[in-house]
């Protein structure tokens, strides 16, 4: 299992590498703009090309992006990203068909888009409001409504797991989960990990992360981690870390530390 973190790409997408590299990660998630803006930023060719030199010299395994508006797939392609991570979204009170109808048709676009290798990846919501996508049997809907596209995946998050209900604090529990999931999507579209505590309690559907630890589901979020179906994937942290100045080398090696007391190593 690689471990890293969604790491700030202020001053160019490649100092996103730069900073995984000085926490001690091995796998980098990035917005491709600024998630107060609607302008895409357009990336230089050369700070493309750097993003590749420093990826391939820092040996870093695992690259998402995390999606904002659809011109993030073309960023991401053209970074060589593994995966485009998005939460479906909203109904809005139209409610779970009619949102369905809409997401579809705009997925079915966004695919269309992704170039190379670079996956699209639903991510499961904490279940708050009208959001689309708070539960397997949700995504497995619009697995199914998008063909089964072959670019077309997944990513959990365990904090949105346990605040839309899912218990995965016991290896029973994810064992479950595991078939689950398997049985309604396939092992295979699960391309990521979002390794959150969760500062609010199971099935609250509040969408509100804590450090590693430091949150309700604490040394039991290990059960989550150390599942033997997850081991060959890369694990991002999204935490507020130290004063809210996101994750840092201390949190990915709580990280590290808790799956290597699950796994017995």
């Amino acid at each position: 299992m690689e471990f890293g973190a969604h790491m700030s790409s202020s001053g160019g997408i490649d100092s996103a590498i730069d900073r995984i590299v000085a926490v001690g990660g091995d796998c980098v998630q990035v917005f491709t703009q600024s998630p107060r803006m609607w302008r895409p930023t357009n990336h230089k060719p050369d700070a493309i090309e750097r993003f590749h030199e420093k990826r391939r010299e820092a040996g870093i395994g695992g690259v998402v992006c995390h999606a904002l508006y659809l011109s993030t797939v073309d960023a991401a392609s053209a970074i060589g990203a593994d995966g485009v991570i998005f939460h479906v979204g909203s109904h809005l009170g139209a409610g779970f068909e009619v949102g369905l109808d809409r997401t579809v048709a705009a997925l079915t676009q966004i695919l269309a888009r992704c170039e190379g290798d670079t996956w699209l990846l639903m991510e499961n919501s904490a279940g708050s409001g009208a959001t689309i996508g708070r539960s397997l049997d949700e995504l497995a809907v619009l697995m199914e409504r998008l063909d089964h596209h072959p670019r077309f995946g997944i990513c959990l998050d365990s904090c949105h797991l346990y605040a839309s209900g899912y218990d995965v604090t016991y290896p029973a529990a994810v064992d479950e989960l595991v078939s689950e999931l398997d049985g309604r999507i396939g092992l295979d579209r699960l391309r990521a990990l979002h390794i959150n505590d969760s500062a609010v309690p199971l099935g609250a559907n509040s969408d509100r992360h804590a450090n590693i630890l430091e949150g309700v589901m604490g040394e039991n979020l290990g059960a989550f981690l150390a599942n033997p179906a997850f081991q060959h994937l890369s694990a991002y942290l999204e935490v507020p870390g130290e004063n809210k100045t996101g994750p840092n080398a201390n949190e990915i090696q709580k990280l590290r530390d808790l799956h290597a007391r699950w796994i017995g190593v």
